[in-house]
């Protein structure tokens, strides 16, 4: 397993990253363990992919990332700094699996609010909301309250609120779920673009499509534990079948690994 690299070129790294989730009171208390001491690293610049099935562990790995958790034991560092740092949020986008935006809200509207919390200022805003709207293909659609947009739209509506401080890591849980073909591509052009700019992208999906279009790097969790980190090529390996079959099957005999 490929660990660490250069800490100083990472943009994310976990170090021995324990997290135990404690349900119910004694004497029934009862403890699960999430994350298993888990160490990987996300170089900058790469679009990295995390990967995983159900309750693997993925989504605690992205909490403690974004502090929404803390972990048990083990570091996790954002950006060249430990996690607890909480400067460094404002150079993270986050796009959501589940957004929980204001229903009565416009798209410009919403994006202006969450510049506004996010310190980006009014002459910015006046000037990147209608350009990430067209980006994301929602500039026919900018005054009309989001209660009436589609997954896939709501999920570029997403994409654009992360992206308006144009950060250095974006974290995207399954972004491309309910978005139609043309939606998808535009959002791989959109991520290539910003690699070639040096800015770094944590993919978190089930697309294998997604994985192998966009991902140099993977890592691959199963029952809170590192299975795999590395090329996505050596994941896959040489054969003769479909790329996508060979990346299918390795990640189902990774997946079918016993428990710890």
């Amino acid at each position: 397993m490929d660990g660490l690299i250069t800490q100083a070129s990472n943009a994310v790294e976990f170090h021995n990253a324990w997290k135990v989730y404690r349900h119910g009171i004694w004497p029934r208390r009862r403890s699960v363990q999430a994350l298993r001491g888990i160490t990987f690293a996300v170089p900058s610049g790469s679009l990295f992919g995390l990967l995983g099935p159900n309750r693997a562990g993925k989504t605690t790995a992205i909490k403690a990332l974004l502090t929404i958790c803390r972990l048990t034991k083990g570091s996790v560092l954002r950006l060249g700094r430990p996690a607890d740092v909480r400067s460094t949020l404002s150079r993270v986008g986050y796009v959501h699996e589940n957004q929980a935006f204001a229903p009565y809200l416009s798209a410009d509207s919403l994006l202006d609010y969450y510049g506004a919390l996010s310190g980006v200022t009014r002459a910015n805003r006046r000037q990147r909301i209608p350009q990430l709207l067209d980006e994301v293909g929602l500039g026919d659609r900018t005054r009309e309250p989001i209660a009436g947009f589609s997954k896939g739209m709501l999920q570029r509506l997403s994409l654009a609120q992360a992206l308006l401080a144009d950060p250095d890591l974006l974290v995207l849980d399954e972004p491309t779920e309910g978005m139609d073909l043309v939606a998808r591509h535009s959002l791989h052009e959109l991520l290539r673009r910003r690699q070639r700019r040096g800015k770094t992208a944590l993919l978190v999906s089930h697309s294998l499509d997604d994985v192998e279009a966009l991902c140099d790097r993977v890592a691959v969790l199963r029952y809170g534990e590192v299975a795999f980190c590395g090329p996505l090529d050596e994941l896959i390996g040489a054969g003769e079948a479909p790329e996508h079959d060979r990346l299918e099957t390795a990640l189902e005999d990774l997946y079918a690994g016993a428990a710890p």
